[in-house]
């Protein structure tokens, strides 16, 4: 499963083939074919392991009791995640969204259900910090547009690959989001 996954971060979802899975894998193509039935059964399940663990990461970076640190926290997890490697790995949910002309509905669905849960998540969070009354709008309209700008800061890191100018824009949209003690 773990090849599987870091070859469908490579390639993306439509560009990956069964032989070539074979091949990462390790796994005779019949065998993985009469495992998994094919290649999108066999990328739903290496995409839930990769959501389930993805999220319970955020939630690990979402500890901090103050809303600026948790969401630093978040921002770094992230930024360190997409950066990871060389070539840089970016991010599989996004990479796969944007792989092939229409995705197909069971694919599109799970990405669905990873952003969504990535939404409750940040909304959940932002509503149980104590300072969430610093926000400059509601818990939900901040973890929507959180979880947005996350998949424009991964394609913003495909096209300069530059880890500062990533980190820069998300403490600015912080500073966009919580506002200031003084006011």
């Amino acid at each position: 499963m773990e090849k599987a996954l870091e070859y469908f971060w490579q390639k993306g979802f439509a560009a990956a083939s069964m032989p070539e899975l074979a091949a990462a894998t390790g796994v005779q193509r019949g065998s993985l074919y009469n495992a998994y039935q094919g290649k999108e059964n066999l990328f739903l399940k290496v995409f839930e392991m990769y959501s389930n663990r993805f999220l319970q990461q955020v939630e690990q970076t979402l500890t901090a009791p103050d809303l600026r640190q948790a969401l630093e926290a978040f921002f770094e997890f992230v930024i360190g995640s997409m950066t990871m490697g060389v070539p840089t790995r970016g991010c599989l949910s996004t990479k796969t969204a944007f792989t092939g002309d229409q995705l197909e509905e069971p694919v599109a669905e799970v990405l669905r259900g990873m952003l969504d849960r990535l939404e409750r998540i940040l909304a959940s969070s932002l509503r149980s910090k104590e300072s969430q009354s610093a926000l400059t709008c509601s818990p939900e309209s901040a973890a929507r547009l959180l979880v947005t700008f996350t998949r424009g800061l991964v394609v913003i890191e495909r096209v300069y690959q530059d880890t500062d100018r990533l980190k820069a824009t998300a403490l600015s949209l912080l500073d966009i989001l919580i506002a200031s003690r003084n006011d």
